[in-house]
């Protein structure tokens, strides 16, 4: 069986697999829960009753430090206090207005939910303690252009324990590394339409530089929040969100149309739970109790398929109308599984398969790995579906207008009256056997005089519905013809008549 890449080789510019967006989530591992920051209170001699009190001089800090950028930088803090505040569309308008050079683009400021603790009384020892809690805080959302990354974000807490959150785009980094290699591209938003050199291309994505990542992290955190000294201790990042990308770009709109439209209506009818399971590497499983959905949704951009199993999904859409994006996403890696060293609670040290480590490190090669090869799981399924792509094809010929010798000859309705007509003539045993004439196709059309029926020859012979016998007179219908005749009869059998009964029924 052949793949969807090397059916449609020739049609094909090339394929590009990437990280798209990517969240990670930024945590002081000393204080990052209760039982740390009553140990890191206690150590500074501070009542566990007054951890507001130890919080807000820090709040202030930071209110302090966004101030101060702002006005470094001539910018306005914008504060979105409503819901419906898109922020990335806000941010996505400054970088027309300033240039895309590096630094920062626009400080937003939001009164957000944040996890915190609160001080009580432990009902058994009687003693002050604190317990996990969510509150509300000004959360300050700090967009700059990274000379390695493009366009991120840094969602910085005002409030203990202070979690992170940091944002990039992977296809902004390789348009970059591909600008510093030379290497010519064209972007649309974030997809590549065009590469000059897909392969040398696909080698930079494979070798995306986590501790790199770690470095551009800890430079932001000293310059937006510089409090992780106050704890002793630096910031702790974890895998929050990832997507990862399979590109393949087409040389036309018309290329990938005529495949991607019948395959996702083809799939979201063939997609069965177990095959869920299976694109993300599970066994199948009748006790499965998670959550498992398919979806198909138009959008402005096109239509996308959808299938989600727990926290995580492989996604199929079109983007621009020459890219199909295989994705997979997931808001929680450890749904994943890896073989690995594995130290248990006893101590002793196993190699199994076990959960995926939420730390950055695994976002590459582990996740790469675990994620490019669902979405190459998910394209060997679509290879395997039937579609009617090459009757697509056919039905655009024979409806679509043609021009010849200036003069314009009109396309075919399998639903027009008249257009039926002539394929329930075109559908005669003889014609295919012995040929037929002008004045045959005339005869079976009543009041057509023989210009008309000349014309009509030319307009068939055109849509390459006929073909003429060289030297005659005479015509066969085509391999084209034959089919276009059988779905006008089939659309008029089983689609017309019974839907106009129904109709007189109802009446």
């Amino acid at each position: 069986m052949k793949t969807i890449l090397e059916r449609y080789a020739k049609q094909i510019r090339g394929v590009i697999r990437c990280f798209d967006r990517v969240l990670l989530q930024g945590s002081l591992p000393g204080v990052g829960f209760p039982s740390g920051m009553q140990g890191f209170l206690t150590r500074q001699g501070t009542r566990v009753f007054d951890f507001a009190e130890f919080s807000k001089p820090l709040t202030e800090q930071l209110r302090a430090i966004a101030r101060t950028l702002a006005d470094d930088h001539g910018l306005k803090i914008e504060h979105a206090n409503r819901r419906t505040f898109d922020k990335e569309a806000y941010v996505a308008k400054v970088p027309a207005e300033r240039g895309d050079h590096p630094g920062l683009v626009s400080i937003i400021s939001a009164m957000e939910v944040c996890s915190t603790y609160e001080a009580r009384i432990d009902p058994k020892t009687k003693k002050p303690v604190l317990r996990r809690d969510n509150g509300k805080c000004i959360h300050y959302y700090y967009y700059f252009i990274a000379p390695d990354l493009g366009l991120c974000h840094l969602r910085v807490s005002t409030w203990a324990p202070f979690r992170l959150q940091f944002y990039f785009n992977a296809h902004n980094w390789l348009a970059r590394q591909l600008e510093a290699k030379g290497i010519g591209f064209k972007q649309v938003d974030n997809p590549f339409v065009d590469i000059d050199n897909f392969d040398a291309a696909q080698k930079i994505a494979d070798a995306f530089d986590v501790r790199r990542l770690h470095q551009i992290l800890d430079f932001d955190v000293a310059h937006f929040c510089p409090i992780a000294s106050v704890f002793n201790c630096t910031y702790h990042w974890g895998l929050m969100q990832i997507e990862y990308a399979t590109d393949i770009v087409f040389k036309s709109r018309n290329a990938l149309q005529d495949l991607y439209q019948p395959l996702i209506r083809v799939a979201v009818q063939a997609v069965k739970a177990d095959d869920v399971m299976l694109f993300f590497g599970r066994k199948r499983l009748a006790a499965f109790q998670g959550e498992l959905e398919t979806s198909l949704r138009t959008r402005e951009m096109g239509t996308r398929i959808k299938h989600r199993l727990g926290r995580s999904s492989i996604t199929a859409y079109d983007k621009f109308g020459v890219v199909l994006r295989i994705e997979t996403t997931t808001n929680d890696v450890s749904e994943f599984k890896q073989y690995r060293r594995v130290v248990q609670r006893d101590g002793q040290v196993r190699f199994k398969n076990a959960p995926v480590p939420t730390n950055i490190y695994s976002l590459n090669p582990i996740m790469k790995d675990l994620l490019g090869a669902a979405n190459q799981r998910y394209l060997l399924f679509l290879s395997t579906l039937h579609t009617p792509t090459a009757g697509i094809k056919a039905l655009r010929k024979i409806s679509e207008p043609v021009r010849n010798q200036h003069r314009p000859y009109k396309g075919f309705n399998l639903f027009l009256g008249s257009d039926q007509l002539v394929f329930e003539s075109l559908a005669r045993g003889e014609f295919a056997i012995s040929g037929f004439r002008n004045r045959h196709l005339g005869a079976l059309l009543p009041g057509i005089s023989t210009s008309q029926a000349s014309r009509l020859l030319k307009r068939l012979r055109l849509h390459g519905l006929i073909k003429r016998v060289p030297g005659s007179f005479k015509y066969y219908p085509t391999t084209l013809g034959r089919g276009a005749t059988a779905a006008a009869l089939a659309v008029k059998q089983l689609a017309l008549l019974p839907a106009v009964d129904l109709a007189m029924l109802a009446k």
